[in-house]
């Protein structure tokens, strides 16, 4: 069963990060542990779940997707999204195919080193989003209860220096100064072109479109589907700001929602 506990609360700075697997997570933990009170040992694995919930003297901790949701009134909440088909395919590389073995979640839906592609869409297809692991499940089931959006700032990867800039002036305003710019964690496929032969044709396009259709639909309706398979540089949009706002508000404020 996919971690449930997928939001870090930074108890000092009431904030809260909504942490989406293979979209600059690591990177932006990174961060944030600049704004522990004491820096971690060198050689100390920032990036696991044990010292985000045990590791910063009780300054931190994993909280789930509903009590993330009753923290907004007093909590500055964010997180960033990626181009669920690039996420897809590095999700699909790194636990597939690099590793000699995928995480145990994995194993347990019929995930199996060095499968195809295609069978890799299918046995996704057949297992209950309840079963991902975390690495695969859809953002909306990571950020979204229902069609409510519990981050308040939602920012693109693919506008990741724009975006990260614009959360960093939010949080100076709330007396939390973050880096200036994202370390550079966990980069691996330098080839950004690269989605198209994973996507060679309609049904693999549309097994995955009937996984991740909605985080296309929330997070990225203002870009065509054949352009995120290009894996092509995005148009230039807003972040999510999501004030009590339901994410189809924010879709029809900027003309994605009829």
């Amino acid at each position: 069963m996919a971690q449930p506990h997928h939001f870090i609360r930074m108890k000092r700075h009431n904030l809260l990060y909504g942490r989406v697997p293979k979209a600059a997570n690591s990177s932006i933990k990174a961060a944030l542990c600049r704004l522990l009170s004491e820096m971690p040992p060198k050689g100390t694995k920032t990036t696991s779940d044990r010292f985000w919930q045990h590791e910063t003297n009780q300054e931190t901790e994993l909280i789930t997707l509903r009590r993330a949701r009753g923290y907004r009134l007093n909590h500055f909440s964010f997180s960033f999204v990626r181009n669920p088909f690039d996420r897809l395919v590095a999700a699909y590389n790194n636990k597939v195919i690099e590793n000699e073995e995928p995480p145990l979640p994995m194993l347990n839906m019929g995930i199996t080193h060095g499968m195809t592609f295609n069978a890799f869409l299918d046995t996704l297809i057949e297992t209950p989003f309840k079963n991902y692991d975390v690495h695969i499940l859809p953002q909306k089931q990571l950020l979204c209860i229902g069609n409510q959006l519990v981050p308040q700032f939602v920012g693109r990867v693919e506008q990741i220096n724009e975006h990260w800039a614009e959360l960093r002036n939010v949080l100076l305003r709330r007396g939390i100064e973050v880096m200036e710019s994202l370390p550079q964690k966990n980069v691996r496929r330098s080839d950004r072109s690269g989605l198209q032969s994973y996507f060679a044709n309609d049904a693999l396009i549309d097994k995955a479109m009937q996984i991740y259709g909605d985080d296309v639909q929330l997070f990225y309706n203002d870009v065509p589907v054949d352009h995120l398979i290009q894996n092509a540089p995005l148009p230039s949009i807003d972040p999510v700001h999501s004030h009590r706002l339901q994410i189809s508000n924010w879709l029809r404020r900027h003309g994605l929602w009829s």
